[in-house]
């Protein structure tokens, strides 16, 4: 048993040290990783609901406005930053711009089903009591669609998290830096820890996303069931 517990105590020790000796660098990583991920998902809903409430005026358009979207996600990311760099060099800017992309199946599809599972009596209502289409939209089918945006925010994020850090190899400053440079240098901890930090990134997104989701759910009056964060978010409102 001890010529097991050895050798892992010995590789334990190796990540902890390695984390240690460069925490400030790996928070410096992450903080510009979460800046990343978060300006792609702004600049992915601008472009993607809407796009999601054009879908929902034509079913020959909307299928394909989601065929195309579709589409972008079968792109290896490395091949779109490669086909960016020409354009707009390498850093930062065709990592968020690839992301851009990535992000707009999740979005759009799930604006389109939002909008589209909207109670047909609620947008009645609203036509019967004289509203126009804009109206009907902003006020009525876009608040009942939001947690289904939501949802699919939350599914987005997830992804970016982890192709942003494919972004390194195109001189993004983030947490796939010390992965890309482990692999070149055959530094195990340097790949082990940063991958830990990119994964527990990818499932606080997740929480957070699936809380808001509920929250939004709840403004809905839906019956849902609450998780811990939710539960002290009602508490806090209540």
């Amino acid at each position: 048993m001890s010529t097991l517990v050895d050798p892992l105590s010995l590789f334990a020790n190796e990540y902890v040290e390695y984390f240690l000796t460069n925490r400030e660098l790996l928070r410096e990583l992450l903080v510009n990783h979460i800046i990343v991920v978060i300006d792609s998902v702004w600049f992915a809903l601008l472009i993607g609901v809407p796009l999601g409430v054009l879908a929902t005026y034509n079913d020959r358009l909307g299928k394909g406005i989601l065929w195309s979207a579709s589409m972008m996600m079968t792109v290896p990311s490395i091949a779109l930053f490669g086909l960016l760099i020409p354009l707009v060099g390498i850093g930062e800017l065709p990592v968020v711009i690839a992301l851009i992309f990535y992000a707009q199946l999740p979005i759009i599809r799930n604006t389109y089903l939002g909008l589209t599972q909207v109670d047909e009596a609620t947008i009645e209502a609203g036509r019967g009591m004289g509203m126009t289409k804009t109206q009907r939209l902003l006020r009525l089918q876009l608040p009942q669609a939001v947690p289904v945006i939501m949802a699919g925010v939350r599914n987005a994020v997830v992804i970016l998290v982890g192709i942003a850090a494919i972004g390194a190899f195109i001189g993004a400053n983030n947490l796939g830096d010390p992965i890309f440079n482990g692999i070149s240098e055959a530094n195990t901890a340097a790949i082990v820890v940063s991958t830990i930090i990119v994964s527990l990134l990818a499932l606080a997104f997740d929480y957070t996303f699936q809380v808001l989701e509920q929250v939004f759910r709840l403004q809905n009056g839906e019956d849902i069931e609450l998780t811990l964060g939710t539960r002290f978010i009602q508490r806090s409102i209540a």
